[in-house]
């Protein structure tokens, strides 16, 4: 599982040192496509392959599937960890990304994201809203059936 948050640099090349304790999650590669919120996801590659069996069985005369496979698909790369654990993060995701020096890598369960700096830290912010996180959580099912 991917937990935590941390800054690495970029370096020239647009290489980043990759956590220690997300490699062995990545030992199979890994994808890396733009996300939601103005940041990058990187997927080991069964989750790439799984998500890409869902989104495949959409409908294509679905405008929003057709989207969403534009968006997840054509900002995609397959990547790999080189021998001293850096990631090679594409020019055209790194201009998506707004990402330059510093990046903060952010662990999400099954993935990670990357984010630019400044807009981890406005997202990170609101989600220590404790005003807004109740509306916003509301409809989501978090219970666990432990029987």
């Amino acid at each position: 599982m991917f937990l935590g948050y941390y800054e690495h640099s970029i370096d020239e090349k647009g290489r980043m040192t990759i956590p220690v304790r997300y490699r062995e999650l990545l030992l199979d590669g890994a994808f890396i496509t733009q996300g939601f919120d103005q940041n990058l996801v990187v997927m080991p590659s069964p989750n790439f392959e799984k998500m890409y069996a869902k989104v495949n069985t959409m409908s294509m005369t679905n405008p929003a599937a057709r989207q969403l496979k534009r968006l997840i698909f054509a900002h995609a790369d397959r990547v790999e960890l080189d021998k001293a654990g850096r990631l090679l993060i594409p020019q055209f995701l790194r201009d998506s990304g707004k990402l330059a020096s510093t990046a903060i890598i952010v662990g999400v369960g099954d993935n990670f994201e990357i984010w630019n700096p400044e807009l981890w830290e406005k997202k990170d912010l609101s989600l220590q809203n404790s005003e807004e996180n109740p509306e916003l959580f509301a409809n989501l099912d978090l219970s666990m059936d432990l029987a």
